[in-house]
Formats: structure tokens, sequence, C-alpha cells
């Protein structure tokens, strides 16, 4: 096992500290050490009825970002030591918001207004306004659903601005390499990161062997086609040639051309499908968006 500021004895420790200090049901708990990499505080926090949260000395301004982030109602157990033992103390989230962590520690987050399933395709206004236009809600969650992630997935996601927000949040325990080849998307991509309170998205501005190697292999990619797309497919595929493909295309011409370039490059169990989604204005007329093409496959087959 590898060294970790809170081993299992430590855990177990604070556990039994809060099961004797406060009246909460520790089958409710989840745990959340933020100490390690790639943490997800706050969506963590969003979507349990209780967390408890293992972080170290420093965090000058975790009660306010949790604060930023609707969070303020919560109720927060904590002591002033880094020890289970001692007076416990309590107190509303919201009240805490000029205060950091001095010690390392845990402390138990209680949230009433806790949503206890993640929700699949968001609505554009939840993401940063910015530089980017954000395929629409209905078409992600179909993305997404043809991704079929798991929660400690690694995904890369190229040019896919809200699909990575989405990612980081459904593979918590996983990471996102999201490509930002245009400056200002990158900025955009930065704003909902913070917005979202994300520890598990890597930003990137291009894909080769060099700007992938410090980083975990995906077994997931979904790309926006564009003209260096076949060089980012060769790449990925040296990575994991069991990676599989999600590609977004609004181009006829290339989503009939890419089954021959995934027979080329290797990939197989290809599928092609197009999405079309209408909706009515305040005419009473439906207006047709537009209908992108998904092709999927995996490699090695």
């Amino acid at each position: 096992m590898t060294n970790r500021m809170f081993g299992n004895s430590q855990i177990l420790a604070w556990l039994q500290y809060y099961s004797d200090n406060t009246q909460i049901d520790l089958e409710k708990v989840k745990i959340l050490d933020i100490t390690r990499k790639n943490k997800n505080l706050i969506p963590t926090v969003e979507s349990n009825d209780a967390v408890l949260v293992f972080t170290e000395a420093g965090h000058a301004d975790i009660f306010y970002r949790m604060w930023s982030a609707g969070l303020g109602e919560c109720d927060v157990w904590y002591n002033t030591g880094s020890e289970p033992s001692g007076p416990i103390e309590h107190s509303k989230l919201k009240n805490m918001i000029d205060r950091g962590i001095n010690a390392s520690a845990a402390m138990l987050v209680l949230n009433p207004n806790a949503r206890s399933t993640y929700k699949i395709g968001m609505h554009n206004t939840s993401f940063s306004r910015g530089s980017i236009r954000y395929v629409g809600s209905e078409i992600r969650a179909v993305i997404l659903n043809k991704m079929h992630m798991a929660s400690d997935d690694t995904v890369c996601i190229i040019s896919g601005e809200s699909i990575a927000v989405e990612a980081a949040l459904i593979a918590g325990e996983g990471t996102v390499i999201a490509v930002e080849y245009n400056g200002n998307d990158r900025r955009t991509m930065e704003e909902n990161i913070e917005q979202f309170g994300l520890n598990n998205i890597a930003i990137i501005d291009h894909v080769d062997d060099e700007s992938m190697k410090e980083l975990p292999v995906p077994s997931l990619a979904m790309l926006v086609a564009s003209a260096s797309m076949e060089q980012e497919i060769a790449c990925l595929l040296r990575l994991n040639p069991h990676m599989e493909f999600v590609i977004y295309t609004l181009d006829f011409r290339c989503a009939a051309a890419l089954p021959d370039l995934f027979a080329k490059l290797g990939i197989g169990e290809t599928e092609v499908i197009q999405i079309t989604v209408s909706r009515m204005n305040a005419k009473h007329n439906f207006e047709a968006e537009p209908a992108p093409w998904l092709i999927t496959g995996r490699g090695g087959v």
C-alpha cells in the first residue's frame, strides 16, 4: 500500500470519534481523503448526506469555496486538534467562510439538501459562460450514455468541454484529460473547473506522445472530429490498444468515412448513429437543433 497521510487505523479512529460524539449513522458516511490527488470535495458533499473529509492544514478558503457553491446550510462537526480526541465543535458552514484548516484532521460535513443521484445532461446554463458553444443537454446525455464510464475511469476528452465537466463528476475516482487547443476555450474550461470544484481534470493543449507521457493512460476517449483526429486516435491507440472511442461530428462525409478509418486503425465494433432533437419555440413551432452523428468503436477487436 502506498504511503498516505491517513491510513486505515487513523480513519477508523476518526470514525470512532464521530460515532461517540454525534448521532450520525456511520452506514451513511462517505469517506473522502482530499490529501490524495484528484479528489472532488464539492461534488461529493453535494451528492452525499454525510461526508467524512480528511484534509491537511493549509486550505485557507475551503469553507468559502463550499459556501460559494451553495453549501452554506451544511452542518460541520470538527475538533481543534489533529487527533480524534477532545471536545467536538459544530457550526453551519455559512458561519465558517472566514476560517481555514490549521491542522491535519477529519471533519464531518452533513448536507440536509444532498441529492443522492447525479443527473446526466445538465442544462447549459449550469456551465461557465465564455468562448464555448456547448452541445445541447439532451445530446450530451446520449454521448455520456455511449461512453459507459465507471467511477474510476481515466477518460480523454478532446474539444468537448461540457462533456469533460460531466465526465469528471461521473468518474469522480478517476481522471479526465481535457484537450483544449484554443486558449479562450482553455480559460473557459478552467472557469468550469473552479465553478464545479473539480480536482480530477488535467488540461493539455494537444495530443501526442510527449504531452500524454506523464498522465494516466485513458481507457476511453471522446473526440470532436477535426483535421487532426487521425493523428490523435493513432496516438491514443499507442497508449492503449484497447481504447474505446466516441466521435462527435456534424459532417455527414466525416461520419460516412469514419468506419473505414476505424478499420484502418484496427478499431472494431463500430456503430454509427444520428441524434435529432427538436424543441418547441414560443410560437408553438418545433425548431430542429443541429443533428450530430456519433461513431463508436473499440481498439484491438
